[in-house]
């Protein structure tokens, strides 16, 4: 079970889904995934209630997610699933009615959850019905205990339909906003071509853990995917890691830079109630945040040159370290020394293709929050730390001084007018 906060709004190749709801990626609170099955109705209220004291509902942070655990182990005589008459004791609707506006829950489309309570294969409808008259919004659906094939007769794609479904007959019954609808079926089959159909947000890889080399794997892997990513619906890398394990600190920003950048939901996924300011300091960052939820741009940063490792490499241990993207206020870069040690990071600014030639560019760093002068053709970022990152924001500030030299910023097929090649 996890118990998550999010920051709402969503992204989506296919027949994209257009109902209406998760433009932008979302944002919530998530509890500490070692609590397991242990927790209640007073954790997740007191989650809702710190998320707000601390100051992340004001940053975009507005739901909270029950990932697993909220049922009984049967289900009623009728077929519905109950909610733990123990650790929700005053009944979902009630926690809602508190927290409502922070509202996410958790099911599988399979025989049973990742914890073994129902799941809901061939009780999709029942099921949706059950989460939308409980006041909830969003709808985390996994892929464990899988039917037999010989049941099921389809794959990963029909399980999710029905799912889909199911969310669209009730929107059309209720009236209602329609239910956001995140697959969680860890990145098989592809969900990134499919996925699109039938939610807002899809998982592209297994379970994160709080190591640089699982953020690295991740990012590496991601990196390939980055036009999945749109207002229709978003790769999502998995919950945040911030405050969990042994992360340094510029592990955490770059971890925290390269989620929000690529537009994936952002689920803080540590104990608010033992947060620190440092971890706080890095969730709240305004101008990262504003570019994960920027309402003109939804697509995705992306390498533009993989730095140590030749271009397309895919390497889980260093994946690309040259990154930007459009944004409604300029082109974003993202520059991430995934070494073991300090590194100086330099690149034409041309080589991303965000970049318009024979212009120069005002440099805001997004971490540092000043303004850095001017870059004309290149930039460089020295020292960078060990698996640290630099975000920049450029912002065109007018054609470049005159009299430069060679006369292209790119040498390669530089010509003269005449036919005479310029080199560079």
């Amino acid at each position: 079970m996890l118990l998550s906060v999010w920051l709402l709004g969503a992204i989506w190749g296919a027949r994209a889904l257009d109902n209406g709801v998760g433009r932008l990626p979302g944002g919530c609170g998530n509890n500490n995934p070692t609590l397991q099955c242990n927790i209640n109705e007073d954790l997740i209220v007191d989650t809702a209630q710190l998320m707000k004291s601390l100051g992340l509902q004001d940053a975009g942070y507005n739901y909270v997610n029950i990932d697993d655990c909220y049922a009984e182990k049967n289900r009623s005589a009728s077929g519905d699933i109950i909610a733990d008459t123990v650790r929700f004791k005053s009944g979902m609707k009630t926690l809602t009615d508190k927290i409502h506006a922070l509202g996410l829950l958790y099911s599988d489309s399979g025989w049973f959850t990742c914890g073994g309570y129902p799941g809901s294969y061939s009780n999709e409808l029942r099921d949706l019905k059950t989460f939308h008259d409980w006041g909830f919004d969003y709808l985390k659906y996994d892929n464990c205990a899988i039917p037999y094939d010989d049941i099921t007769r389809e794959g990963i794609v029909g399980r999710y339909k029905r799912m889909a479904d199911a969310v669209e007959k009730v929107h059309k019954s209720s009236g209602g906003a329609p239910m956001l609808l995140s697959l969680c079926e860890w990145g098989w089959s592809q969900v990134w071509l499919w996925g699109k159909q039938f939610g807002q947000s899809w998982r592209t890889t297994g379970d994160i853990a709080p190591v640089w080399n699982s953020l690295a794997n991740i990012i590496n892997f991601n990196s390939f995917l980055t036009q999945a990513t749109d207002f229709s619906g978003r790769n999502d890398l998995d919950m945040l890691q911030l405050g969990n394990g042994n992360l340094t600190y510029d592990e955490s920003k770059s971890h925290f830079t390269a989620w929000a950048l690529m537009k994936s939901p952002l689920l803080i996924g540590t104990n608010l109630s033992a947060i620190t300011n440092e971890t706080l300091s890095i969730l709240k960052n305004k101008e990262i945040l504003a570019i994960n939820q920027d309402p003109v741009v939804g697509t995705s940063i992306s390498p533009f040159r993989w730095g140590l490792n030749p271009d397309w490499t895919s390497d889980s241990d260093f994946p690309a370290q040259y990154w930007s993207g459009p944004t409604q206020d300029g082109t974003v870069f993202m520059l991430l020394n995934t070494l073991n040690e300090p590194s100086t990071l330099f690149f034409n600014l041309t080589e991303s293709p965000w970049i318009r030639a024979g212009r120069q560019y005002s440099v805001r760093d997004l971490w540092t929050h000043t303004d850095n002068g001017t870059a004309v053709r290149n930039f460089t970022a020295a020292d960078v730390p060990a698996h640290g990152v630099v975000a920049l924001l450029l912002k065109d500030a007018g054609n470049e001084p005159d009299g430069l030299y060679p006369k292209c910023s790119v040498w390669w097929q530089c010509t003269d007018k005449n036919g005479t090649r310029v080199g560079g």
